[in-house]
């Protein structure tokens, strides 16, 4: 009796995905979602990237935590527009959520929205928040196993950005052994170590999200 009903919550936030999809889409905004474990880097890399792309793009983040607003408040800092979302011990953010939060934005002047889920490598894989791309991200201390154990995650992503570079001299962590687990469970994803408090790698990421942001400018 429980799979009739996690159908029609799956498929609820699927019909308002699509309006998101939609309504991005007439507006031009790239949409990515980011996902990771708690402490992976994902607050780290938007504040570097806020502020190293200020002068290229307009963008603004939707925060997903489970209690605080203390991501949003380190984002705000860049002086990015962003918005938080309490899931009050939810895992996830869904498509209703992110629908709401859209009202706390302009969208008038955006160029590319980011989407910080929670830190959780299993539920938000599961809800669509209205993205063009899903954007992994695993640090080195994590263990390089986390594809093999998590693959719908790394399955979804186009990126995955291995944060935290920095620390590779001091952990047991095989970038290319990470790698190889993700591109066989996903021939297509773009591998990208990076080190977001040294600033390694980044011009690669940054590059990505150029091309990704000419793509959706330049759609039909």
């Amino acid at each position: 009796m429980q799979i009739p009903v996690v159908r029609n919550i799956l498929e609820a936030n699927d019909r308002i995905a699509g309006q998101l999809k939609k309504m991005f889409a007439e507006k031009k905004i790239l949409v990515l979602n980011l996902m990771s474990s708690p402490g992976a880097g994902k607050t780290s890399l938007l504040e570097r990237t806020l502020r190293d792309l200020a002068g290229e793009f307009r963008m603004a983040v939707i925060e997903g935590d489970l209690q605080t607003d203390n991501d949003a408040r380190r984002v705000a800092a860049t002086g990015a527009q962003a918005v938080q979302i309490n899931t009050e011990g939810g895992c996830h953010l869904d498509g209703s959520m992110v629908m709401e939060a859209l009202g706390s934005l302009d969208l008038t002047s955006l160029d590319i929205l980011f989407v910080e889920n929670v830190g959780n490598l299993v539920c938000p894989a599961e809800f669509s928040v209205g993205e063009d791309h899903n954007v992994a991200l695993l640090s080195v201390t994590e263990g390089d196993d986390k594809p093999e154990k998590y693959p719908l995650l790394f399955h979804i992503s186009s990126v995955l950005l291995l944060n935290k570079t920095d620390l590779l001299p001091y952990v047991d962590f095989d970038l290319g052994r990470a790698s190889a687990h993700a591109t066989a469970l996903n021939a297509g994803i773009a591998v990208l170590p990076v080190s977001c408090r040294a600033g390694d790698g980044l011009e690669a990421w940054y590059d990505w999200l150029r091309a990704a942001r000419a793509a959706k400018a330049g759609a039909a």
